[in-house]
């Protein structure tokens, strides 16, 4: 297949996080809104163009306290830093389906870069006729290299909110026309 523009299909798409909460478990939370450009054969994303920006104000944890607390200058600013960025730079293909997509991640005004583990899901035609392609993948980063430190300490030892946060992408993507 040749490269070609997808668009994703945010219905079926998805970006989630996961962060250890006073050391003994997890909160996690989505990005309900973001856009993408791709620019890829899903066959062979060696040579693909990928581009995320994700709007911080649509945090969502399920509880709104904690949402207007994430957005705040405490955690990701949104006043002054609306979106998050992903552009890769290097794609590495390691197995039939699987790939390392390293890319500059910028939250709250700091760049730095980050592989995901991205698997290719296949392509098929929805009821419509639509060629669509699935990408699943994750990865894991220290939230205080961005910038996001505010942390309360816990009496019995330890801290209300743990430093790595693993992401996960479930992407479809339309082929355009």
């Amino acid at each position: 297949m040749a490269k070609v523009k997808w668009n994703v299909d945010a219905a079926h798409s998805s970006l989630e996080f996961v962060v250890k909460h006073m050391m003994i478990s997890k909160a996690k939370g989505v990005f309900n809104d973001f856009e993408a450009e791709i620019e890829a054969d899903p066959e062979n994303l060696e040579d693909a163009k990928i581009e995320f920006n994700v709007d911080i104000s649509s945090i969502d944890t399920r509880k709104k306290d904690r949402d207007d607390h994430l957005r705040s200058a405490d955690f990701f600013d949104a006043e002054n830093h609306p979106k998050m960025t992903f552009v890769a730079t290097d794609i590495k293909k390691k197995s039939d389906n699987n790939y390392d997509v390293t890319g500059d991640l910028t939250i709250r005004g700091t760049k730095k870069p980050v592989t995901f583990d991205i698997d290719y899901e296949g392509t098929g035609k929805d009821p419509w006729g639509n060629e669509v392609a699935g990408f699943s993948g994750s990865t894991k980063i220290s939230r205080k290299e961005f910038g996001l430190t505010w942390n309360a300490a816990l009496e019995t030892g330890g801290v209300m909110v743990g430093d790595e946060v693993k992401i996960n992408v479930e992407i479809e993507a339309v082929k355009q026309a």
